[in-house]
């Protein structure tokens, strides 16, 4: 665990009390995410504020989600933290997906203990750093105000769906149960909500961090496009292939090497159980994945491409590649060239990523949090 404090803690002066906020944060992206913004936070609440109000912000780091995905039990655990530091506020930010009801978990806020959960992904994954910051903003004015004396409502009052809405979101408030904490809830629903949350999952897992995540499977796919390049038998097909044909394998070998991650790192959620709202979620996930992974291997290819030509234009002859294929070495072959040994080193990435562990696959391919998730929920399948 540890903490970065942006202003003296703990004073009460002339210029009035002061308020203790904490950003309880998941490891990774959550504890970026909070660290950035805690830099100017105490100033903006205190403008935002405008009662001579002074506000304290703090950051904790440590994994408070592990093991579940319960809102209501990641609230108890939340104010049993703050309970046992002191706190004044507590907004916790964590990279998983939550769920309530079968909907979309935006935040839940609970004014008499003055809690905030605030789940990311729900955010989507534009923009983000400067969305948190606002709904973080909100609940803690909303939050300070029924801490300030002012009773519940009033802090419920001041919370409006702005910094958690974007322009085409579904977000709206949502009953909350009688045995839960919270008091107030916001979650997203329908198809955008849909795809907000799975966008915001899919930048959770930072999927550029999937290419140098596979070093055994990138060395793989560099050497084959590197032999490839200079292989005559290439050269002769390479010059054949239509243009529909080149997307062909293009499609293809990229798609082969998704399948591959996923079934070979068995990245493939099931769930055992049968339930209609269990079912949306494994899609979510599985859904989340295929994107994670889709992109990682397009930029995958992208690069490869780049490489094969930049390679093509040192070691090529065109004297040589004249007699072999009948077409002079101008532009576009080495442009198709370089496209059809990118397909073929994808095609040995693939293989080359056998060589990989399933765990350096999942810790390329998801957040920490989901990695953990993962793990629990393949624990309780082997038991």
């Amino acid at each position: 665990m540890h903490s970065v404090v942006t202003c003296d803690r703990g004073a009460t002066d002339e210029k009035g009390p002061v308020m203790r906020v904490v950003l309880l944060a998941d490891p990774d992206a959550p504890t970026e995410i909070a660290q950035r913004m805690a830099r100017t936070l105490s100033a903006r609440l205190a403008d935002k504020s405008g009662r001579g109000r002074r506000f304290d912000v703090e950051v904790v780091s440590e994994p408070f989600t592990s093991g579940t995905e319960d809102p209501p039990t990641l609230m108890s655990r939340i104010r049993d933290r703050g309970r046992a530091e002191n706190w004044d506020i507590v907004v916790a930010l964590t990279d998983l997906p939550l769920h309530s009801h079968g909907r979309k978990l935006v935040v839940d806020l609970d004014h008499e203990h003055g809690l905030a959960l605030l789940s990311l992904p729900s955010l989507g994954g534009w923009r983000l750093q400067t969305r948190a910051r606002r709904a973080v903003e909100a609940a803690v004015l909303s939050l300070a105000d029924s801490r300030a004396g002012k009773g519940e409502r009033a802090g419920l009052g001041r919370l409006s769906l702005g910094p958690f809405a974007g322009r085409l979101a579904p977000v709206h408030s949502d009953p909350v149960g009688d045995e839960e904490m919270a008091d107030l809830r916001y979650v997203a629903s329908g198809p955008r909500g849909y795809l907000r949350l799975l966008v915001g999952m899919v930048r959770a897992n930072r999927p550029w961090r999937l290419v140098p995540g596979l070093s055994k499977a990138l060395a793989a796919a560099l050497a084959t496009g590197a032999i490839a390049t200079v292989n005559s038998t290439v050269w002769t097909l390479a010059a054949s292939q239509s243009t529909p044909r080149l997307v062909i394998a293009m499609v293809g070998s990229v798609a082969l090497m998704i399948g591959w991650l996923i079934v070979d790192a068995h990245l493939w959620h099931r769930t055992v159980e049968e339930s209609p709202e269990a079912r949306k979620q494994a899609a979510l996930y599985n859904i989340s994945t295929v994107v994670t992974v889709g992109i990682g291997v397009v930029v995958c290819y992208v690069g490869l491409l780049v490489i094969n030509w930049v390679w093509a234009l040192f070691i090529l002859n065109d004297r040589v590649f004249a007699s072999f294929t009948r077409n002079p070495l101008d532009a576009p072959e080495y442009w198709t060239l370089s496209w059809f040994v990118a397909s073929i080193a994808t095609v040995g990435g693939a293989l080359g990523s056998g060589l990989e562990t399933d765990e350096a696959i999942r810790a390329a391919a998801y957040s920490k949090r989901e990695q953990e998730r993962r793990r629990m929920l393949q624990d309780d399948q082997d038991h």
